[in-house]
């Protein structure tokens, strides 16, 4: 089963999101996908909570 997904909308700084796009791109994801895994595994490492959902 597909986890929930929720809309939101965010502001990043325009290097950033270049960066990101390229990041994305070279990983065969879309923007939004590698987002997703960024954050994940940043609150992994910050916290050392796994989410319960793969991240990859």
């Amino acid at each position: 089963m597909k986890p929930i997904k929720t809309r939101i909308s965010i502001t990043l700084d325009s290097d950033i999101l270049e960066m990101i796009k390229e990041l994305a791109e070279d990983d065969d994801r879309s923007v939004s996908q590698y987002i997703n895994i960024v954050l994940k595994d940043w609150i992994t490492k910050e916290t050392g909570v796994k989410s319960n959902l793969s991240s990859k």
